[in-house]
């Protein structure tokens, strides 16, 4: 999994073998040999592609899907706050935001709505964490 991520990783930077080994200070053939699985690198290699790619460790080992950043506790909470908020409008019947033609969030079936509010959900969760990825200064990431 590690050899496949790296080789994704340097793709998504249009990097060649050649450039990457450049930049990391190692040859082509350990690059090449990492990407085909012969090799596997040590803890401070590891660490230092994580570095340089911007994603976890876990990441690159294959041990999550998703390069972005977890969500703290506090986040957590702030996007519940917020998803209830948008909930709470979209069920006022009168100038809600999914006021239409007279119908609200309650008029549409159970299923629906819980799969709408899903959606929400997830979209903010996503979104808080691009957004974390891009402007937290690299200083204050916390890396695995």
């Amino acid at each position: 999994m590690f050899g496949h991520n790296l080789a994704k990783l340097r793709k998504e930077k249009n990097l060649s073998q050649y450039e990457l080994a450049e930049k990391m200070g190692f040859s082509r053939g350990q690059i090449s040999n990492y990407e085909q699985g012969t090799r596997q690198p040590d803890f401070d290699t590891l660490q230092k592609f994580a570095d340089f790619f911007e994603v976890s460790t876990d990441y690159l080992l294959g041990r999550t899907q998703s390069n972005l950043p977890e969500l703290t506790p506090k986040e957590e909470i702030n996007i519940k706050k917020d998803l209830e908020k948008i909930i709470n409008n979209l069920e006022n019947p009168t100038d809600g935001y999914a006021h239409f033609d007279g119908l609200t969030i309650d008029d549409v079936d159970e299923e629906d709505r819980e799969l709408l509010i899903a959606a929400l959900e997830t979209s903010m969760r996503i979104a808080k964490q691009i957004a974390k990825k891009k402007y937290t200064p690299k200083k204050y990431r916390k890396e695995d």
